[in-house]
């Protein structure tokens, strides 16, 4: 019945397949797509103004070109590119009345989503591997941490999410049909995808729990041997100054990777609690929007360096 199902549906199409879907967003309710839409605008133009400016504020400054500043650089990079694969769309479908997105629009939104999304990953685990070395190995930091290998470690981060996004791509490009075309999101996300194809997934589930596994709990892991490490050198320098100083310099990493991996379990768990699609969508803007935002503004309310030379750029 559900081979028959999705035949006809093909048939429908010429055959062709589907060429377009339909996002249902985040509400239906027509007296709430303005607060949306003024809402959803004024937290993206803060999230890009306030990575540029940390980009442009590392990037001015002699001082800050150091490895954890160049991974910071990065970061704010790719939360720029994160959030405006899905927040710009949106906000155009609410203006426009319209929330038809095209297949391959589709995909290709589903593809930069992947890439930034775990760029985002991988400079987290990049940046903890840096402060292990600053406060584990000190004397060493300048040697290991060379500019050489802090490129490396970026295009290693850059080229194996480009690796997981085109997998996720190819995939997706298997299904020839599938059971529906609303997606119970504000964007294309990958497991909506996978819900929504109509031939056996089981194989493309498999792959795809796959690469989250390796690419989600390896990286976590990392970090987590390197705070340890942190902590139990920290603990370690005897007077209490000393000890304030050197957490300091992991202190807004640390918050950052609780605000990301934290929203990230959160959507996961809410899904496994509750299966109502609305509220995953609610729990993915979290992840999705308001991590990228909250960023610049744990990084420069927590990092005198970074206060420093915003206000030599502003007096600039």
């Amino acid at each position: 019945f559900l081979f028959k199902r999705c035949l006809c549906y093909t048939e429908l199409q010429n055959l062709t397949g589907i060429s377009e879907f339909l996002l249902k967003g985040l509400s239906e309710d027509p007296e709430l797509q303005p607060v949306l839409y003024g809402l959803f605008l004024s937290m993206y133009l803060v999230t890009v103004l306030g990575n540029q400016l940390i980009i442009l504020a590392i990037s001015s400054d002699s001082h800050l070109h150091t490895p954890m500043y160049f991974f910071l650089s990065n970061l704010s990079l790719a939360d720029i590119g994160f959030i405006s694969t899905t927040v710009p769309k949106m906000t155009v479908d609410i203006q426009t009345y319209s929330r038809v997105i095209s297949y391959v629009g589709c995909l290709t939104q589903m593809s930069f989503s992947i890439l930034f999304a775990y760029m985002d990953d991988m400079l987290l685990t990049v940046m903890a591997y840096d402060r292990f070395v600053a406060i584990c190995h000190p004397l060493h930091y300048p040697v290991i941490m060379n500019p050489r290998l802090c490129g490396f470690l970026v295009l290693v981060s850059v080229f194996l999410s480009f690796l997981v996004s085109q997998v996720h791509n190819l995939i997706a490009l298997r299904f020839t049909c599938f059971k529906d075309i609303k997606i119970s999101h504000f964007f294309c996300d990958p497991s909506e995808i996978l819900t929504l194809a109509c031939s056996d997934t089981f194989t493309n589930n498999i792959v795809v729990y796959f690469f989250a596994a390796v690419f989600g709990c390896l990286p976590i892991s990392v970090i987590f041997f390197s705070y340890s490490k942190i902590v139990s050198s920290i603990l370690r320098i005897p007077s209490s100054g000393g000890r304030y100083k050197a957490f300091s310099t992991c202190s807004s990493h640390l918050a950052v990777v609780c605000l990301f991996y934290g929203t990230i379990f959160g959507v996961y768990l809410s899904s496994a609690v509750s299966p109502s699609p609305r509220k995953r969508v609610v729990a993915s803007v979290m992840y999705t929007v308001v991590t990228p935002m909250l960023n610049p503004f744990i990084y420069s309310l927590r990092n005198r360096d970074i206060q420093s030379a915003l206000w030599r750029l502003h007096s600039r």
